[in-house]
């Protein structure tokens, strides 16, 4: 093995809950300007939080397959942990440190990543295959939360508008290793800082986020953020995972399994256009989980392997757009196996 060699070696699960369908959701539907859009076209199904689980409680649940597999004492014994949660239980805290307590973790490193939104998994891998490789340590775990829907879209005002009924929730933790494994191959992140902050929070009537009011939180969205947001995600998943493409010196149509994050229908069918793609070869749970925001590609990463659809020797190529196209990032492993 070459001792600077980095893998994903494995990722397990959680979605929360039973299934919602959409007729939930089309209780509260009240007229919307933007029902029709094809951003906010519903999933058959997607999974809630509880009201009184955390984002914590969700990654302890996620990790059990971890432990199965690879045993308490890996677990445990991690040297870098890497945290992501789509809305934090706490202001200002990550849920780093109380995952690292869950887990009985002692770990050198702590990050809790918030920049990365619906690619932070890429955005994670990299952090922590230039940590593993540096000499930091030889095991990282990635931790991701997405529990939004059953939070935010289900306050009672919020789920009446066509937004509400995409999202869902769910958890995954990744166990990257120093190890010829599951190689990771290549990284392209990029970030486009001219986009950062127009995704924004539109309360009525308007205040900043801590303030008090009647008005309940929810996504600023219209009509032309909307068009700008699709050209973006549109151009930006496929040029970083053509880049990963390039420098391993594999066309797109050699990738044997293509995991994106999942806003919407458009986009899924879209990429796999862009990337010379049959439907069969990109993962699509858009209809079973909703759009699951930063969780989206470990979740479906880890149903592909248990489901068979990703096997020994297969290029995995993991790329996704984060908020309104701030941030992409792509990710190529040659996928070994479960051990």
């Amino acid at each position: 093995m070459n001792s600077s060699t980095v893998s994903l070696t494995d990722v397990s699960s959680y979605l929360p809950g039973p299934p919602i369908g959409a007729d939930y959701y089309a209780r509260f539907a009240e007229s919307d300007d933007l029902r029709d859009n094809v951003m906010f076209r519903a999933p058959a199904f997607r999974h809630h939080v509880a009201p009184d689980e955390s984002a914590i409680d969700m990654v302890e649940r996620a990790a059990q397959g971890l432990i199965e597999r690879h045993g308490e004492d890996v677990i445990a014994g991690a040297d870098v942990l890497i945290t992501h949660t789509q809305a934090p239980d706490l202001p200002f805290y990550g849920a780093g440190g109380g995952i690292a307590h869950r887990l009985g973790m002692r770990p050198s490193w702590v990050l809790d990543l918030h920049n990365g939104g619906c690619a932070v998994f890429v955005l994670a891998l990299n952090v922590a295959r230039q940590l593993l490789a540096s000499g930091s340590g030889r095991t990282a775990l990635i931790a991701v939360a997405q529990n939004a829907a059953g939070q935010v879209f289900d306050q009672p005002g919020v789920r009446r508008k066509a937004q509400a009924s995409v999202p869902g929730d769910g958890a995954a933790v990744g166990l990257v290793t120093r190890s010829d494994q599951s190689p990771i191959l290549d990284i392209e992140c990029r970030t486009y800082g001219e986009y950062a902050g127009e995704m924004t929070l539109a309360p009525d009537p308007p205040r900043k986020w801590w303030q008090p009011g009647p008005g309940e939180l929810c996504i600023g969205f219209t009509e032309g953020k909307i068009t700008k947001v699709l050209a973006r995600g549109n151009r930006q998943v496929p040029e970083v995972a053509l880049a990963v493409c390039d420098r391993i010196g594999l066309s797109s149509r050699d990738i044997d399994l293509l995991i994106t994050n999942q806003p919407n229908r458009a986009f899924l069918r879209n990429w796999r256009e862009a990337l010379e793609l049959p439907a069969e070869r990109h993962r699509d749970t858009f209809d079973e989980c909703g759009n699951l925001f930063g969780a989206g590609i470990p979740i479906n990463l880890d149903r592909a392997i248990s489901d068979g659809q990703v096997r020994s020797g297969d290029l995995v190529m993991m790329a996704a757009f984060a908020h309104a196209g701030d941030f992409a990032g792509a990710a190529a492993v040659r996928w070994g196996g479960r051990v």
